[in-house]
């Protein structure tokens, strides 16, 4: 049997979101034709306005709705610090974690040549620009531990080789509450690598 074509529309639709496939795609539409039309159109509705108001913060790159994100619009933080990080769900972590007070810049991704993914794609021209205006004193990397989110981290530190800029990478390795029988070799490695005195 075929669907017709709004509900087959509906299902390719559901089909663009990550881990989602044709028999996922079809229960979610399924479920909103069938027993949840309101939520439907509410999800109809928030889908277009997200779509159409959400931009990229012209400073950081974060999700904004105006021309600055409210983190680049806070003056209490200091705005010389910039976190390098890959995606704005890095930007909420980090928030959560209530310790950061410094601003962000958003990659957006992580160096890939294979996947078509350069220093322009992931904005480190727009970055380079802000190091060579004299408006960052100390970048913090925090790419994730992949090989791209490594060859991100050195590509930013060759970046800002020969300037006034300070780099830091943040630690990784065990994490709180873990026990070391249960953490991979690799992450324990990592962890011994960044060891600090206390």
């Amino acid at each position: 049997m075929k669907h017709s074509p709004l509900v087959q529309g509906l299902i390719d639709a559901f089909t663009c979101l990550p881990g989602v496939g044709p028999r996922s795609a079809q229960r979610m539409a399924y479920h909103l034709l069938e027993r949840n039309r309101e939520g439907g159109g509410h999800l109809a509705e928030a889908l277009t306005s997200a779509m159409e108001g959400v931009r990229q913060c012209s400073r950081c790159r974060n999700f904004a709705e105006r021309d600055l994100c409210p983190i680049c619009l806070d003056s209490r933080r200091d705005q010389s610090q910039v976190c390098v990080v890959s995606s704005p769900a890095d930007v909420l972590a980090i928030e959560h974690s209530g310790e950061y007070r410094g601003r962000y810049f958003v990659l957006l991704g992580q160096l890939s040549p294979i996947d078509g993914m350069g220093p322009r794609q992931i904005g480190l021209d727009q970055l380079e620009q802000q190091i060579q205006a004299g408006d960052i004193s100390e970048i913090i990397l925090a790419t994730g531990t992949t090989v791209e989110g490594e060859a991100t981290a050195h590509y930013i530190l060759e970046m800002v080789h020969g300037t006034a800029v300070t780099v830091s990478r943040i630690a990784q390795g065990v994490p709180m509450g873990g026990d070391l029988e249960f953490v991979d070799g690799a992450t324990l490695a990592h962890a011994f690598r960044g060891r600090r005195p206390v």
